[in-house]
């Protein structure tokens, strides 16, 4: 954006929408740690924004792991999160195989909670650059593998693909694209998933549609859009697109539903996402925040429990 355009968002941001919040705390799902322990079927559970929690072939992946209470450097500052408490606190989760991260900003690399985690995870994966962040923070060299733009590595028999997002990156005023962003390919012995990171709409979603597609599964950004950024992130029509792009079965739209990041109302990702999923014939689910989703299920959830947060 141009610096009038930017004083202008500025200016808005202060203002505010009041739609931008729900009027009262988003309800969460608790998630059983006892369960985890003994976990056999694949399963995801969205614990909010985009951070994610899989199952899948006896391995615990979790994903983009922001588990703090505001995406900022500042948290006194910054937006606090719609839910009063989290669907699991860290300390209860199992020992963690591996976590994925797409980028390095704040509401995605969680300083915090890399913190608390750093001590029961087995291997990071990350883009190229992000490494140096989690070596700062006292995470083993030997627990972190970097990728490029279509790197795989091979995980105790599961494949991790770094693929292409289109977003950017960076943590302060003076380290603006110097690591790369991503999304990633997870596949297991019977299941696929994609989880889409941030990203702005391009043709990149077909050539990974192309070449590890399909999935069962795909993770997408929905929402902190604005037609004003809509290169760096999708609108919810673009959303259902890419999705359909990598040739997923369901989709379940992450990236909104836990902070304030953008100027539309908190509902508008979703809503939006699930009426152009209905025009387009696409398979869209809809899970409360902490509630499991069985990828072998015949049935995902799809009720609208947003109308009922509100």
């Amino acid at each position: 954006m141009s610096f009038k355009e930017q004083v202008k968002v500025a200016f808005q941001f202060m203002r505010g929408n009041p739609k931008s919040r729900p009027s009262k705390p988003v309800k969460v799902e608790t998630l059983n740690a006892a369960r985890l322990q003994k976990a056999k079927r694949p399963a995801i559970t969205w614990l909010g924004h985009s951070a994610l929690l899989l199952e899948m072939d006896g391995k615990t992946v979790l994903i983009d792991p922001m588990l703090g209470n505001a995406p900022s450097p500042f948290p006194i500052i910054g937006g606090k999160r719609f839910s009063k408490q989290l669907p699991i606190d860290i300390e209860q989760l199992p020992t963690i195989d591996a976590v994925i991260i797409s980028h390095d900003h704040y509401d995605h690399l969680d300083y915090g909670s890399i913190m608390k985690l750093k001590d029961k995870v087995k291997k990071f994966f990350v883009p190229l650059g992000v490494g140096p962040h989690l070596l700062r923070w006292g995470v083993d060299s030997q627990k972190i593998a970097e990728g490029d733009w279509w790197d795989e590595f091979d995980y105790e028999g599961m494949t991790l693909a770094c693929t292409p997002a289109r977003h950017f990156s960076g943590r302060s005023l003076t380290d603006r694209n110097a690591t790369l962003w991503c999304s990633w390919v997870i596949q297991g012995h019977d299941m696929s998933v994609f989880f889409s990171g941030d990203s702005g709409y391009g043709p990149h979603f077909s050539e990974i549609g192309g070449k590890y597609g399909p999935f069962d599964l795909t993770l997408m950004e929905c929402g902190q859009y604005d037609d004003r950024w809509e290169a760096i992130h999708m609108m919810p029509e673009q959303t259902v697109r890419a999705h359909l792009d990598v040739r997923g079965k369901t989709m379940i739209p992450i990236h909104w539903g836990a902070f304030t990041l953008a100027l539309h109302s908190w509902t508008d990702p979703v809503e939006r996402a699930v009426k152009e999923a209905a025009r387009l014939g696409a398979s869209i689910a809809t899970p409360r925040i902490g509630e499991t989703v069985y990828l072998d299920a015949e049935d995902y959830p799809v009720s609208a429990w947003w109308t009922r947060d509100g």
